[in-house]
């Protein structure tokens, strides 16, 4: 099986190059600087050097406060781009996995939101990945698209990351403490990525959105004390975690108070369930802790 993935040098494009692929998978590797999603000709030259079954979009503009000011960057990268790519996976008859975030939802759902729950998204962010979800399902029948919540891991930039140079730089933290998710590995999304790859490749017919998150939720202050606490073997430090409240926490973009996901479509179908955050962060902070040790950080 080939799969040909876009954003490369992102946070689960990271991922997917730092593991050993199962035998009967070969990657290919794009990054931004080699094809900019948004270029059709940039893409059409990567699938045909590739000559991928499955393509993986993993590209994406994050930065979600930025986004409220750079407002076209953001629509080119997760709205336009994604409709790039659909459009070359029409043209070489190949399924496409896109990936999306719970900011799509407004974060006013008192539960865990599911697939068929109402979008309405609070920001510039999640107004353009909506914009590439609606150009994927609206272009190409061969779609899976997967929705994610709170992504982090061992590289990129992400809340884990910023926690433990938070916490060796300061005595007390304050984070907040009334929104609520469900932390989820990069090293959790490889696993669902590769376990859906060749139903999708033989054509079975399991195209749609699926959620895939932590089935633990919690919150950001919880979600940063754990941090706190598995580093704090490694480096003696153990700042104070202060809850505080998304008043107190001025941002340029407004956040899902909500960002719960039910990801239990996606274990019905495919038989993958993610692993506890506070286990997969627990790993994360090992990993990166025993490399600073040894000065690879």
């Amino acid at each position: 099986m080939s799969i040909l993935v876009f954003g490369a040098g992102g946070q689960l494009g990271s991922e997917l190059m730092g593991r050993a692929a199962p035998k009967d998978i070969s990657f290919h590797f794009v990054r931004r600087a080699d094809a900019y999603i948004d270029d059709p000709a940039a893409v059409r030259r990567a699938m045909q050097l590739a000559r991928p079954q499955l393509v993986l979009n993993a590209a994406a503009y994050t930065n979600v406060d930025q986004a409220e000011v750079e407002r076209d960057q953001a629509f080119r990268a997760n709205g336009e781009g994604p409709k790039v790519l659909a459009q070359a996976c029409i043209e070489k008859r190949i399924p496409l996995i896109h990936i999306s975030t719970d900011y799509v939802f407004d974060g006013s759902k008192p539960s865990a939101y599911t697939e068929t729950d109402p979008v309405a998204p609070i920001n510039v962010y999640g107004q353009s990945k909506l914009a590439g979800e609606t150009a994927v399902r609206e272009l190409l029948d061969r779609h899976v698209i997967l929705r994610t919540s709170w992504v982090f891991g061992i590289y990129g930039r992400n809340f884990l990351k910023t926690m433990l140079k938070l916490a060796a730089e300061r005595d007390e933290l304050r984070v907040v403490a009334d929104q609520h998710g469900c932390p989820t590995s990069t090293a959790d999304l490889t696993e669902a990525i590769v376990t859906i790859a060749p139903r999708l490749i033989a054509g079975d017919p399991v195209w749609g959105i699926y959620n895939v998150a932590s089935p633990q939720p919690t919150t950001w202050h919880a979600f940063a004390q754990e941090i706190v606490e598995a580093q704090a073997p490694f480096t003696g430090r153990r700042p104070a975690v202060h809850p505080i409240e998304t008043k107190d926490f001025v941002t340029k973009a407004a956040r899902p108070h909500n960002s719960e996901l039910d990801s239990s479509k996606f274990f019905s179908t495919f038989g993958f369930r993610a692993k506890d955050w506070r286990e997969r962060t627990r790993e994360a902070v090992a990993a990166l802790c025993g490399q600073a040790k040894v000065g690879i950080a």
